[in-house]
């Protein structure tokens, strides 16, 4: 696996046909992706008839359709799930998935037995979800987008509930006394992600706040990561380089598809580019260790310098600031030793450029 792992959210962005679901598994295969992202949900637990579309979806999509009647659509069934497992070990890609309810958990973590799950940022309130992920003894990736660092800490508290003790919560001060524990926050760190976003499709550079991730990673000992809504990789890139260890971006076929999430999606192209970005920032970023490298170590003599005569000098001259001169290359004395050689006599003529 590579450090920083690449989730190709392909979402809902099949259409509910799972020819194109399978097509987005090819792609984000062929680009070198390590997982393919899909959503498995039941619509009517998902949303209540009276729940209306977000302002991206509104945008997207037909307004004469009701969110539950858009997310009907869009719901994988059982076999549409063993088609793309089976075609992501087909293809060398980890299939992934976000459940949306516990029945959706149950078939990801149960049936099909995922070794990691994905939480969108709407379940990060959601303590019944967030409590049976954690009883699942799978690992769990959980982005955070909405949320301040207090709801992220007590979403960590239900997990920590979950991984840590038997038994139900009384009440949501169990939340906050578990993580009181030491105990627990090791646990946490082995099996808990957490990805920064911006809850926004497409989210402006400038409500990014990238930072956050950061203050995640120090608040609570855990990996973080990165689910980027904006346009363009930038902002992928520059979370690479501040240390995130999942990338998370939509994909698309097409931008121009119907459907709530196309437009604020990425094309193969684009994820190709994504992934080829991210493996050369991983090579740029190194060891950390600062020494030369092997290529600088073959430069070095040619790009340093040494102290040479500035003038032919005879036998026996004290040497004076006026003789010396630093030049390249630089397989002759360092002129870091320029004020120890002062006051030296010579024991032999110098010529101009000469080493001294």
């Amino acid at each position: 696996m590579n450090s920083t792992r690449i989730i190709a959210e392909a979402g809902v962005n099949h259409n509910g046909n799972l020819d194109l679901a399978l097509e987005l598994v090819d792609v984000a295969a062929a680009t070198g992706a390590d997982y393919v992202k899909f959503q498995t949900f039941k619509s009517q637990k998902l949303a209540s008839s009276i729940a209306e579309k977000a302002g991206y979806q509104k945008r997207c999509t037909s307004d004469k359709e009701s969110l539950l009647d858009m997310l009907r659509k869009l719901e994988l069934s059982l076999n549409d799930h063993e088609k793309l497992i089976q075609r992501c070990v087909q293809q060398g890609v980890s299939f992934l998935s976000t459940p949306f309810d516990l029945e959706s958990l149950a078939l990801l973590t149960e049936h099909f037995a995922l070794p990691e799950i994905k939480l969108g940022s709407g379940e990060l309130t959601n303590a019944p979800l967030l409590l049976a992920a954690g009883r699942a003894e799978v690992k769990i990736i959980m982005s955070t987008g909405m949320a301040s660092l207090a709801e992220v800490e007590e979403a960590l508290g239900v997990l920590a509930f979950a991984m840590c003790r038997k038994g139900m919560p009384k009440g949501r001060a169990d939340f906050a006394q578990v993580l009181h524990d030491p105990d627990v926050w090791p646990v946490l760190s082995e099996r808990v992600t957490l990805l920064h976003c911006t809850t926004e499709y497409p989210a402006a550079v400038e409500d990014t706040n990238l930072n956050a991730m950061e203050t995640m990673r120090r608040a609570f000992g855990v990996s973080v990561g990165y689910s980027d809504h904006t346009i363009g990789n930038a902002v992928s890139f520059a979370a690479v380089a501040l240390g995130a260890s999942v990338i998370e971006k939509h994909f698309t076929l097409d931008r121009m598809l119907s459907g709530p999430d196309h437009a604020a999606s990425m094309e193969p192209h684009e994820l190709a580019s994504l992934v080829n970005g991210v493996r050369a920032i991983e090579t740029a970023l190194g060891t950390g260790i600062k020494q030369p490298g092997k290529v600088e170590v073959e430069n070095r003599t040619a790009v340093r310098k040494s102290l040479v005569a500035a003038r032919n000098i005879p036998k026996t001259q004290t040497l004076s600031p006026e003789d010396i001169l630093v030049k390249r290359p630089g397989n002759g004395l360092s002129p870091m030793n320029f004020w120890d050689i002062i006051g030296n006599i010579t024991t032999r003529p110098i010529k101009r450029d000469d080493f001294l």
